[in-house]
């Protein structure tokens, strides 16, 4: 109740009286009261006027499950778990997809103490600062087809960040969100699978939202919102903004099975097209120019021969001749 009762008051542009809340929630006046008073506890700024009601005024980068939830605009994030502190969310989200969870259950954590990004590496972590959020998914489609969830993950992270502050951002394949050469979101897809069919996905996501500095062994490569906006960002905005666009994206997916119907805007938003890369892999390195995406998110990359390869996510890492991208 507490959620659907914040979203209602940030809808309305006036006042909510008491009495069309107790209405709608069945409630009395004081359980609505006591709703108040907890939301203004955890940092809303509500004004209460007698016989108009209450308005909604304003609120700090809030960032727990009420608030999560009433940002929500479609099916994912629904049913949301919030965590203070968390090992991982993708840890957290494969237990509750095993338990039964729903598709669309998400899984957010305001600090995580056990993150992981690609190959294994640790994602920093601080309180107070980014998004680690986890989305569990149930798609009707063959294990082989899951990586490709990692890309429209991806472009749902550059348009909600676009969404929300105006920031462009690009992607470099297949699941790093840059800007200005440096990253600022990782996404890392998991999954239980049998040879026929998948169990769940999960797709964590890990966003560098509010973040001052870097370690400075991180820094030549990565970067924040604020840093890159000048502003600080709202978290539950974002996340919400995020999961509005994952949906809409991953519904087009599914209807297509792959990814023709995404890949011209992929392509569109993808920072290694049209550049000279370097593909790393335990049979050699080597050099050509990253054309772009085919319909199953393999990276095409062309040889100095002519020759066209295929490049598999998750078999590979490829960066740019003179550094990350």
């Amino acid at each position: 109740m507490k959620s659907e009762i914040l979203k209602l008051l940030k809808e309305d542009d006036g006042y909510v009286s008491g009495q069309e809340l107790c209405e709608r929630f069945g409630v009395s006046r004081t359980a609505i009261w006591k709703v108040i008073r907890q939301l203004e506890e955890e940092g809303y700024k509500i004004e209460a006027v007698r016989n108009k009601g209450y308005h909604f005024i304003d609120s700090c980068d809030i960032m727990t499950k009420t608030e999560i939830e009433s940002c929500i605009r479609g099916t994912f994030g629904k049913s949301t778990e919030y965590y203070d502190t968390i090992d991982s969310t993708n840890i957290r989200a494969r237990r509750l997809a095993e338990e039964g969870a729903q598709s669309g259950t998400l899984v957010v954590a305001d600090c995580q103490m056990a993150g992981r990004g690609r190959r294994g590496k640790e994602w920093v972590s601080p309180s107070g600062k980014n998004v680690f959020m986890s989305l569990i998914l149930r798609p009707d489609i063959l294990p082989g087809s899951a990586s490709m969830l990692t890309l429209v993950a991806a472009l749902a992270v550059h348009d909600g960040i676009k969404r929300e502050t105006g920031l462009e951002t690009s992607i470099k394949w297949p699941n790093d969100i840059v800007s200005n050469g440096r990253k600022v979101c990782g996404i890392l897809t998991e999954m239980s699978a049998e040879l026929e069919g998948i169990h769940y996905v999960v797709t964590g996501i890990g966003i560098n939202v509010n973040m001052e500095e870097f370690p400075k062994e991180v820094r030549p490569v990565a970067t924040s919102l604020l840093l890159e906006t000048g502003s600080k960002v709202r978290r539950s905005p974002l996340i919400a903004s995020i999961l509005e666009s994952f949906e809409a994206y991953y519904e087009q997916f599914m209807v297509q099975g792959d990814l023709s119907g995404l890949k011209s805007v992929y392509n569109q938003y993808m920072v290694n097209a049209g550049r000279e890369v370097k593909i790393l892999e335990s049979s050699g390195d080597y050099t050509g120019k990253a054309l772009g995406i085919n319909e199953k998110g393999e990276l095409l990359v062309e040889m100095q021969s002519g020759e066209v390869k295929h490049v598999i996510s998750g078999e590979v890492s490829v960066r740019g001749l003179y550094g990350y991208v």
